[in-house]
């Protein structure tokens, strides 16, 4: 049996309600209103596909380091910085363990949209993790703060203010905007 999705004016008042507890608590939560191309529920056991404008393999420190325009792929999820380090392992096939991209990071899925000034994917704990002037955009709602978590398990994306003011918010404080139907 198939469930039926919330209307979009039900969860764009789930949302105000959640940002408004939020907004007192310091913090944002909210699980995916995108649909099946959301960042989160994603299958983060796909292989790894990259571009950059130069690789360095620094073999004894089982790492990566790409700089320079980085494209990274997974399935349908894309991500591009300035730099990223990958960090791996070498039981006979290289394995990534996590990637730390930094300088104009970006992840899109679908019609979702996360960007901060450096981020870290743990493929272990299968978590995006993004920070400093982080924004999250799903069609017409916008989130803003400090760091940006997601759940690539769950779907389960959570925004904090961090403390520190960012792009004239004040320090602490997550900030947005929710679309409404006509």
């Amino acid at each position: 049996m198939t469930k039926m999705r919330p209307s979009l004016r039900k969860l764009a008042l789930q949302g105000l309600a959640a940002g408004a507890i939020a907004g007192a608590a310091g913090a944002l939560a909210f699980s995916s209103i995108a649909g099946a191309q959301s960042l989160g529920s994603f299958d983060s056991n796909q292989p790894v596909n990259f571009g950059a404008d130069r690789i360095e393999l620094q073999d004894r420190q089982n790492r990566v380091v790409l700089s320079g325009s980085v494209d990274i792929r997974q399935g349908d999820l894309r991500l591009t910085a300035q730099r990223t380090t990958i960090a791996y392992t070498d039981a006979g096939q290289l394995t990534i363990q996590r990637l730390d991209a930094s300088g104009n990071v970006e992840v899109t899925r679908g019609n979702e949209r996360a960007r901060g000034d450096a981020g870290v994917y743990d493929f272990k704990r299968k978590t995006i993790v993004l920070s400093g002037n982080v924004g999250l955009n799903r069609g017409a709602d916008r989130l803003n703060g400090g760091r940006l978590v997601i759940d690539l398990n769950s779907g389960l994306s959570s925004v904090d203010g961090s403390g520190a003011a960012t792009s004239g918010r004040p320090g602490g404080r997550v900030s947005g905007t929710f679309a409404v139907p006509d």
